[in-house]
């Protein structure tokens, strides 16, 4: 590899949203040392389920309402 282009790659401990850690490699330079997440599987919607599905029958009805289809 040539010298001087490539990014250090130091070792970081990463802080999930709740608490957990564990450590790392990474180019990325925090000045601590410490990568704190805030969104992880533990609290996003994808992952946790509680993701706000709009009902089909919603949006007919919504449809019929905005355009006076009975």
């Amino acid at each position: 590899m040539k010298k001087g282009i490539h990014p250090e790659y130091n070792e970081i401990t990463v802080v999930l949203s709740d608490g957990t850690e564990f450590k790392t490699r990474s180019t990325m330079d925090p000045e601590d040392g410490v990568f704190r997440s805030e969104v992880d599987s533990k609290n996003h919607p994808f992952y946790t389920g509680n993701m706000n599905f709009q009902k089909k029958a919603g949006r007919i009805d919504r449809f019929k309402k905005r355009y006076g289809k009975d």
